[in-house]
């Protein structure tokens, strides 16, 4: 499963209800472009010292997935599909979106705008 941005936060702070939405599984799939978001985040956090260390751990124990031109494709599609309802998602979800469809993987997040991708299937906690 797809970690969304606000599901490695979640994971890091120990959120028992996206654990047990997780279950037994220790091994996470993390799109490059939640690592860059969340270590963003971490520039302003007052946390920082004692989170990196674990998002650090988390990305050494989880395959990250990158962009390439199936990823490209599936962008593209995600993106005029979008486009054409009139309902516009930000950026970076569209690229989540086109990882999660090129890899067959459901993803892990609160963020409603997932639901609005055809083909994505959104779990929540």
């Amino acid at each position: 499963m797809i970690l969304d941005t606000n599901a490695v936060s979640a994971l890091l702070e120990g959120d028992r209800a996206l654990e047990s939405l997780l279950g037994d599984q220790v091994h996470h799939e993390l799109p490059v472009i939640v690592i860059g978001e969340y270590r963003y985040g971490l520039l302003r956090s007052r946390l920082r010292r004692r989170l990196l260390p674990l998002l650090e751990q988390l990305v050494r124990e989880s395959t990250v997935l990158a962009i390439g031109v199936a990823t490209a494709a599936a962008y593209a599609t995600v993106r005029e599909t979008l486009r054409s309802r009139g309902t516009p998602i930000p950026e970076n979800d569209v690229w989540i979106s086109a990882l999660a469809i090129e890899h067959r993987l459901d993803i892990a997040s609160r963020d409603s705008d997932f639901d609005r991708v055809p083909g994505v299937r959104r779990r929540s906690w």
